[in-house]
């Protein structure tokens, strides 16, 4: 079990990384050997891998998810829904006085280091300070279910889109929200934390498809 998890964290680490492209085939044996690993937990990895949502099984080996247009707007309507839950629980719980002032600080931190990585173009370390500020917020609502299929979701998306990052632009379009989401969290104002986390979310799509309908024009 110990090398199947090593072997799944890797292979995930690597896909979410780019190593593996969208739609890119890869064989068990092929995984092994980069891996350095014998062909069982690799197997068990893969599958796994495939629960969730990362790869499709194609013949004799998997194939890197790569959402087409709907089915990636799709998974962010789904997103936008469980965003918005998640931000509304975690206000409501701001308002009960359950969340430590530790954690609202370690949210403003997030949303400041990912500016800065905006700002000093290091787009990759922006995204993942932007990923760990919403998975926070999830962490914070106290609703496993809805934050283990953000997580997935969250997955597939950065799989599909890592090769259309924000346009310069909407760095300060995206601070904003996430301030605003951020305020209405501290605030524990449980609606218009729900609502700044659809619109963040449904903007997010927005811009994307706006970005491949300009990449074929």
């Amino acid at each position: 079990m110990q090398q199947t998890d090593a072997a799944h964290s890797r292979l995930r680490e690597m896909i979410l990384e780019g190593v593996y492209a969208p739609g890119q085939r890869l064989t068990e044996l092929e995984a092994a050997a980069v891996l350095a690993m014998s062909r069982t937990p690799v197997r068990e990895a893969l599958r796994a891998l495939v629960s969730d949502g990362l790869v499709r099984a194609t013949g004799r080996g998997v194939s890197v998810v790569d959402l087409g247009p709907q089915a990636l707007r799709h998974a962010y309507e789904v997103r936008g829904a469980l965003e918005g839950l998640t931000a509304e629980l975690a206000a409501e719980r701001q308002r009960r006085g359950e969340i430590a002032p530790a954690e609202l600080t370690a949210l403003e931190r997030l949303v400041a280091d990912a500016e800065e990585a905006a700002d000093d173009g290091r787009p990759v370390d922006a995204a993942r300070h932007n990923r760990c500020f919403h998975t926070r917020i999830a962490t914070l609502s106290a609703n496993p279910v809805a934050a283990g299929s953000l997580e997935r979701l969250w997955d597939q998306i950065h799989i599909s889109t890592r090769r259309s990052p924000a346009a310069p632009e909407r760095r300060g379009h995206i601070a904003a929200q996430h301030r605003r989401l951020l305020a209405a969290i501290a605030a524990g104002r449980a609606d218009e934390a729900h609502a700044a986390a659809r619109e963040h979310v449904r903007d997010t799509c927005a811009a994307h498809e706006r970005d491949e309908t300009n990449k074929e024009g």
